[in-house]
């Protein structure tokens, strides 16, 4: 099966026995060919051109929908487009879920949104849309889930035909400039969340008996008028009911509450402030359950003494956020982990993985009566018994959304003494699950997020897989896409066979694997033209044959070796660990970087060693170690906080030149204290760019987009929030990353200690007023005016939102002044150059500026161009 010259292929053409390169490619070119036609049809068609006619309707000056026109909707992972991963009887794949948050589009809704016909979740929050609702969402018979918070829709009405959406668990349309009455939505039987306020709607309040399964009503800042219907008493799972700023007239019937039978973790919020009611219905005394709020002030029922109590400012809720108490009772000195709160046992000692799990549209304003039910969710979907998750905290959003932190302990088994801990195919496996997103949708809870999975000791080793799989979803749309080829590929498998066969039986596998090696390392050397290519005796003559007394550190790409060299210039030689496939591709990427990169705030690479199958990285030896160590508690040496503020300055500058003045920029994707190495004299070096990224270059447009999208990779605790929901790595990630580590030289904390997390823990700190309790107590006196300058600077770089960060270019200049703010005496304290005995500096003659572009100098400022070779001086 063939090309012929109208590009069908050709079953029964005959092949020569010998293969050519030419056959192996028109093979490849069948296969495809046919798994291009399977693609192009694996998305229901009519739902394809729906989602383009959607595209054409917004207006996207960001770019974020720039995939729509590429590829598969369900295969190719279109922005915010998520499907079903088992095709339906028709034998295509359908769309599940549109989630178009905070994307800055604007235009107008489709009216092919109805041709969505599978639907279940549409999101649309925090937009500039205008226009009209279009009435053809009702056509869509499975939606759960209507939310467009936050747009513009200009004096749109709701359409009546909402009220046909029998299916709707929850309607949000907050914020949306919308007027006209509210429909009949008394059919949508099990609607449990409905928020319809901050707008301009009028008439009265739903008449018609509202789903009994309802949990918040929202109708506040509206022009809404009349009285409060009856049948509001009999929502026995109301937990939230806020009418506010309205113009509702004549008595509140005191059934609201008195109907209710609530227990200890149930909570009733009933707000009527500033609407025109002038009296309250009741039997007696009005006394209000412990666990009721009632507020009324702006009503001229507040007039009556009798509930002034009703009538003044209230508190914030109550259950916005909620802890639980650790096992106080076990002994902490014998448990080197953490007690389970949850075992069977009392003061079952285990490591558990901590997981930040965040609900974005949860059916219900009060998590306590739901807390149980969710727990059962959770730990079914990830496989658990129920005793092994344990939710530590929990904590409302904007939005509204919330947010928990979990820990998940191991199976307590008498039998196993390492039970304590997870195995690391149940680490992978959970890790998969969570970010898979294989957790099944559930209605009253609705769609999650994951925040982090941080691996902490005793699982900081655990090797994850270069890329993430897709599980479940990937091997289903496989198997699709295999059923879907396998009458017309059939013929190309058997050819395939052949040839292959026939193939290995010219070329020897091995002899093959020898050239692909050889062409790897001629490919390697081809990049670095001009770098020292070090031979394997070199560098063993250099570390006494890899001695362990050479050895300084050790990381996930291998081990560091101090070495010296034949002409006494001292360095560092990092080595990859053996059959590290990830350590090959940053060993390309470290040298591809640092060969035309030449700043005094970036390590310097002398060479390499691609030789005998070792992969050895070799750089300038810097005396003083990792940022990491010297803030360590091990530390003999804490650095003063004149220190501090100079080695942060030194890493936002060398940050400062990757994003703007190397060219093309660069982001580094990994910024943390062990990778910001310290000279003989403290000043600051950013190194180790093997997981770094080319910044986008312009489109033929001209057009520079924002982004890189690429799969997650850093450090745990450093991540950037937003890169890690949505895969989209910016100049501001590094800023997230490089505000970490700020924190780290103000406190001496760790990122991720005990499952806290450092910026969450100074957040707190900062908000509550005891921002200096947590400064760092080793680092000696410091101006607090200038100490609390660089705490502000470093919560704003560590802002969750990327737009709230500031550039690296602000990062510099506010460092900048606040050195210059600090006293004379301290900025003066002697920064003269501390020898280091095992340095020996050649001089300029003896050493060639080519291939020694990397002795440590004093080069200033910051206009270096990438690719130059600067002017050194000897030290």
């Amino acid at each position: 099966m063939f090309y012929d010259s109208g590009g069908f292929c050709i079953p029964g053409m005959s092949i020569s026995r010998t293969p050519t390169y030419g056959a192996i490619l028109i093979m490849w070119l069948c296969w495809s060919s046919v798994l291009i036609e399977a693609q192009d049809s694996i998305t229901d068609p009519v739902e394809v051109s729906a989602l383009q006619n959607i595209r054409r309707s917004l207006i996207d000056i960001n770019r974020n929908l720039s995939n729509w026109n590429r590829g598969d909707p369900c295969t190719s992972n279109w922005t915010g487009v998520l499907c079903f991963n088992i095709t339906m009887d028709d034998g295509y794949l359908h769309v599940r879920k549109l989630q178009l948050l905070n994307m800055n589009l604007s235009g107008t809704l489709s009216p092919s949104l109805g041709s969505l016909s599978h639907l279940k979740i549409f999101l649309l929050d925090n937009n500039n849309l205008s226009g009209y609702l279009p009435p053809q969402l009702s056509e869509l018979p499975n939606l759960l889930i209507l939310q467009l918070d936050n747009n513009n829709f200009d004096g749109a009405t709701i359409p009546d035909s909402y009220g046909n959406m029998t299916k709707l668990l929850k309607l949000s349309l907050r914020n949306c400039s919308l007027k006209g009455p509210i429909p009949d939505l008394s059919r949508i039987s099990n609607l449990g969340y409905l928020d319809l306020s901050i707008n301009q709607l009028n008439g009265s309040l739903p008449p018609e008996r509202l789903s009994g399964n309802i949990t918040t009503i929202d109708l506040s800042n509206n022009d809404l008028a009349g009285s409060i219907p009856e049948y509001f008493s009999g929502l026995l799972h109301l937990q939230r009911l806020s009418v506010a700023n309205n113009s509702l007239n004549g008595s509140l019937p005191s059934t609201l509450w008195q109907s209710r039978n609530l227990n200890a973790s149930e909570r009733l919020i009933l707000d009527f402030e500033n609407n025109r009611l002038e009296s309250i219905s009741a039997n007696g005394s009005i006394i209000l359950p412990q666990n009721v709020s009632l507020r009324l002030q702006g009503n001229p029922v507040c007039s009556n003494s009798n509930l002034v109590q009703f009538c003044g400012s209230h508190n914030e809720d109550l259950y916005k956020q909620g802890w639980t108490n650790t096992t106080d009772n076990c002994h902490i000195q014998s448990c080197p982990y953490v007690y389970s709160p949850t075992s069977p046992v009392n003061c079952f000692c285990a490591a558990p993985l901590y997981v930040g799990y965040r609900l974005k549209s949860p059916g219900f304003s009060n998590f306590q009566p739901y807390r149980d039910a969710f727990e059962k969710h959770l730990a079914s979907g990830l496989n658990l018994e129920l005793y092994q998750l344990y939710i530590e905290n929990f904590q409302w959003e904007v939005g509204p959304r919330l947010r928990m932190q979990l820990q998940l302990f191991p199976i307590y088994d008498a039998s196993n003494k390492s039970s304590h801990v997870f195995n690391t195919s149940e680490v992978l496996r959970i890790m998969s699950k969570l970010t898979g997103w294989d957790i099944p949708d559930n209605d009253i809870f609705g769609p999650y997020e994951l925040l982090y999975f941080p691996l902490l000791d005793p699982y900081d080793n655990v090797i994850l897989p270069s890329s993430s799989s897709a599980g479940t979803s990937k091997g289903a749309l496989a198997g699709v896409i295999l059923g879907a080829i396998a009458s017309t590929a059939a013929l190309c498998v058997i050819v395939s066979l052949l040839l292959m066969r026939v193939f290995l039986r010219n070329y020897h596998l091995r002899d093959y694997r020898e050239i692909s090696k050889r062409r790897q390392a001629s490919k390697a050397s081809m990049k670095i033209d001009g770098m020292k290519d070090f031979t394997y005796t070199e560098l063993a003559l250099a570390t006494n044959k890899f001695s362990s007394s050479t050895q300084v550190g050790q990381g996930g790409y291998g081990k560091v070796y101090k070495g010296i060299l034949a002409d006494g210039i001292v360095v560092a030689i990092k080595c990859a660990q053996e059959h590290s496939l990830q350590g090959e591709k940053e060993f390309l990427t470290e040298i591809e970087f640092l060969s035309r990169l030449h700043h005094r705030n970036l390590v310097s690479l002398v060479g390499y060693c691609d030789e005998e199958g070792e992969q050895m990285l070799v750089y300038e030896f810097m005396s003083n170690g990792t940022l990491r160590d010297k803030l360590s508690a091990k530390s003999k040496e804490p650095l003063s906080f004149r220190l501090r503020l100079r080695i942060a300055l030194g890493s936002a500058k060398g940050i400062f030149y990757l994003h703007k003045e190397a060219n093309p920029p660069i982001f580094h994707r990994d910024i943390k204290a062990s990778n910001i190495l310290l000279d003989s004299n403290y000043n600051a070096k950013v190194a180790d760019f093997g997981l770094s990224r080319l910044a986008p270059v312009p489109d033929i447009e001209g057009a520079v987009p924002a982004h890189v999208s690429t799969v997650v990779k850093g450090t745990p605790g450093y991540l950037d929030p937003e890169y890690f929901l949505t895969h989209k790595l910016t100049d501001k990630s590094d800023v997230y990353s490089l505000g970490v580590v700020f924190l780290e030289l103000l406190t001496g904390m760790q990122p991720i200690s005990h499952g806290k997390n450092i910026v969450r823990e100074v957040n707190i700190s900062y908000q509550s007023g005891m921002i200096f309790s947590v400064i760092d107590g080793r680092m000696g006196s410091y101006p607090s005016d200038c100490a609390d300058k660089f705490f502000n600077l470093a919560m704003k770089c560590c802002q969750d939102e990327t737009d709230s960060r500031p550039s690296m270019a602000d990062v510099v200049r506010e460092l900048e002044t606040i050195w210059e703010m600090m006293p004379e005496s301290d900025k003066k304290t002697t920064d003269e150059v501390t020898t280091d005995p095992e340095k020996i500096v050649r001089s300029l003659s003896s050493v060639s500026m080519v291939k020694h572009p990397y002795v440590s100098s004093d080069v200033s400022g910051s206009d270096l161009e990438s690719g130059t070779i600067p002017s050194i001086h000897p030290r």
